[in-house]
């Protein structure tokens, strides 16, 4: 596996000279993204650099438009994000023109709040995570060539349906609730991120 520090390492080397490097952490729910993009955070923090996360999970649709839609037992799927306005910020936050003000997602009421962080002008590193940030698929697509180096984790079938029920046994769902929320929903997911994203600069199998 590779490590924290070697990935680290790789980020700082291929960023030699830059005021703003773009980093993209992807892969499938489950797979480890927000731990790995934490860790490299406070291994740069480590280093005397300075890093923040942009996480996609802030640009969620209101759950009153996802029903609306029809997408609310599918809340996670890309079309329940606002995939254009994450890109818009990304494009912004690749210009460093100034402070970047940033949405919030708080799980505990299930909403997405708009400006709820600053990423500071001086910013050197921004770590965006999320599942979607390497998909082929419109608006999506339209990250491609925005960040300055990719990650994709992508474990094993078997250790992702493993850690997503998991996930759902910590929130004491129900077993048929359980089962919707891996074969109805995450699962079907991550195979379409793993089949139709493209590829990164670096792929790790777990994390």
């Amino acid at each position: 596996m590779t490590t924290v520090e070697a990935i680290a390492d790789e980020i700082e080397r291929r960023a030699a000279g830059a005021r703003r490097f773009m980093i993209g952490i992807a892969g499938p729910p489950g797979a480890g993204k927000s731990t790995l993009v934490e860790a490299l955070r406070e291994k740069l923090l480590a280093r005397g650099e300075t890093a923040q996360i942009l996480p996609m999970d802030g640009f969620h649709m209101d759950n009153g438009i996802l029903a609306e839609r029809g997408l609310l037992p599918r809340k996670g799927v890309p079309e329940s994000f606002d995939g254009r306005g994450f890109v818009d910020i990304v494009t912004a936050l690749r210009r460093a023109e100034g402070e970047g003000l940033v949405p919030v997602f708080d799980r505990s009421r299930e909403i997405a709040i708009n400006a709820a962080r600053a990423i500071p002008a001086e910013t050197r590193f921004v770590l965006a995570e999320g599942n979607y940030l390497l998909l082929r698929d419109a608006p999506w697509d339209r990250l491609d060539g925005l960040f300055d180096f990719t990650v994709f984790v992508g474990p094993p079938y078997a250790v992702l349906e493993e850690r997503l029920r998991r996930r759902w046994l910590h929130h004491a769902l129900p077993e048929d609730q359980i089962h919707w929320k891996l074969y109805g929903n995450d699962l079907p997911n991550g195979k379409r991120i793993i089949d139709n994203s493209r590829p990164a600069d670096l792929t790790i199998d777990l994390f």
